[in-house]
C-alpha cells in the first residue's frame, strides 16, 4: 500500500513547488511510466520519485503511457513516418521540455515492455532524436543536453541480469537508445527480485526512489 507521503499525483500535472530551503534551483523532470498495467509496482516507484522530486522543488511531469492513446506499431519503419496522435505530440513536448527524463518500467524478457518500445519508436524519430548525415555512417544527437535515469524492476535477481545475461535490456535503452539520441549521463537502477520480495523490502525501495526524486 502506498502511504499518505507517496500520493499519485495528478498525470501529466507540472508540479512546482518550494523546497524546505526556500527555493531552489528547480530542474524540469520528465517522469515516464512504461508498465502497462494500470496499477503495478512500478506505477508506487515512479509516484515515490515524483513525490521527491517535489521537496526537492522541482518541476515534474508524469507521463503514464498506459493512459495514452497511440499506435506502437512503427509500421513502415522510416520509409513512411506516421503522423503522430495528439498524446504523442504532447510526450515529444514534454522531452524537449525535459533537463532530466526518468523511465519507470519493468524488464521482461531481458528487456523494456512493448508498450515502452513502441513509445520510443513512434516519438525517437529521426529529425527529432537523431539526424543522419549524408554521405557519412555518423549522426547528429539531437537530445543532448539532458541526462537520464532508468528505475527498472525484475523478477530476475539483478546479479543475475548483469553478470548472466549481460544487462540487455539495460545495454539496449541506455547505450543504443538514449545515448544515441545525445541524452547523457544514463544512471541505471535496477530492483529486484519483485516476484517474492517482502513488504518492508518493497517499502525500502519506495523510500530509494523517494531519495532519487528529491536528489534529482
Amino acid at each position: 500500500m502506498v502511504g499518505p507521503s507517496l500520493r499519485e499525483p495528478k498525470i501529466c500535472d507540472i508540479i512546482a513547488s518550494r523546497g524546505r530551503g526556500g527555493i531552489s534551483m528547480a530542474k524540469r523532470i520528465l517522469v515516464i511510466l512504461g508498465h502497462p498495467a494500470k496499477e503495478s509496482f512500478c506505477r508506487a516507484l515512479a509516484n515515490s520519485y515524483v513525490e521527491g522530486a517535489r521537496v526537492a522543488g522541482n518541476q515534474v511531469q508524469l507521463l503514464v503511457l498506459a493512459d495514452l492513446s497511440f499506435d506502437p506499431v512503427l509500421h513502415e519503419g522510416y520509409a513512411t513516418i506516421q503522423e503522430l496522435e495528439p498524446d504523442l505530440l504532447a510526450a515529444r513536448d514534454a522531452i524537449t521540455w525535459a533537463q532530466h527524463i526518468v523511465f519507470v518500467y519493468p524488464i521482461w524478457w531481458g528487456a523494456m515492455p512493448a508498450l515502452l518500445k513502441g513509445f520510443i519508436d513512434r516519438v525517437f524519430l529521426p529529425g527529432f532524436a537523431f539526424s543522419y548525415r549524408n554521405g557519412s555512417p555518423l549522426w547528429d544527437r539531437l537530445l543532448s543536453g539532458r541526462s537520464a535515469h532508468l528505475i527498472v524492476t525484475m523478477d530476475t535477481p539483478p546479479w543475475y541480469f548483469r553478470w548472466v545475461y549481460r544487462m540487455p535490456g539495460h545495454n539496449q535503452m541506455k547505450r543504443t537508445i538514449l545515448e544515441f539520441s545525445g541524452i547523457k549521463p544514463v544512471t541505471v537502477s535496477s530492483f529486484g527480485r519483485v516476484k517474492d520480495s517482502s513488504l518492508k523490502t518493497r517499502q525500502k525501495w519506495l523510500a530509494q526512489a523517494h531519495a532519487y526524486g528529491r536528489n534529482g
